[in-house]
């Protein structure tokens, strides 16, 4: 059982306790690794031993092992409240498959620039007015009814303008893409 009181023992000082609380660092780990994560045990026990050392110097604690596990095993309640509060379960650790670093090589750079090359020559292929209502509804992210007043059409002629431009470009980047895989082919295979 675990008193608190306000007569002092040996035992009852508040760096005594603390002292008592680092010689069972090893049992609380252990009792720890039994009903946690192992990359928060380390965690739960330095918060066990802040707890001990925040409490008040002058109470005193007769079963000091008992408390330091009661102290434990409230640390691990709190720490289920505050996880499920949080979501904890949800969310993922930082790590290097998850979130992989987008490397901007010079090829990378060059690649994106000829892509970009190639939709302006498609996108410039394209009649004047469809080539105007594509800019102002892809680019300048205008709506089809404010495209349409701005040009005198139709809401409906916006649409079939935006689906030609549409249908032009991706088959044009299409054919491109088919043109790059085979050359790609063939500068692989032995001469």
């Amino acid at each position: 059982m675990m008193r608190i009181g306000r007569a002092a023992t040996p035992s009852g000082g508040g760096q005594a306790l603390v002292e008592m609380g680092a010689r069972f660092t090893p049992a609380l780990r252990a009792f720890f690794s039994r009903r946690a994560p192992m990359n928060d045990v380390e965690d739960l026990v330095q918060e066990v031993l802040l707890r001990i050392h925040k409490r008040q110097p002058e109470a005193v604690v007769n079963n000091v092992e008992g408390y330091l596990f009661e102290v434990a095993a409230n640390v691990l309640i709190d720490r289920g409240r505050a996880d499920r509060t949080r979501c904890r379960s949800a969310h993922c650790e930082f790590q290097e498959i998850h979130h992989p670093v987008d490397e901007m090589s010079p090829e990378r750079v060059l690649q994106a620039r000829e892509q970009m090359a190639r939709a302006l020559a498609a996108l410039n292929e394209l009649p004047e007015r469809t080539r105007r209502v594509f800019v102002l509804v892809r680019f300048e992210e205008m709506s089809y009814k404010l495209v349409a007043q701005r040009l005198g059409v139709s809401v409906s002629a916006v649409e079939k303008h935006v689906m030609k431009a549409l249908r032009h470009l991706n088959a044009r980047l299409r054919d491109q893409n088919d043109a790059d895989h085979a050359g790609q082919r063939d500068t692989r295979r032995p001469g």
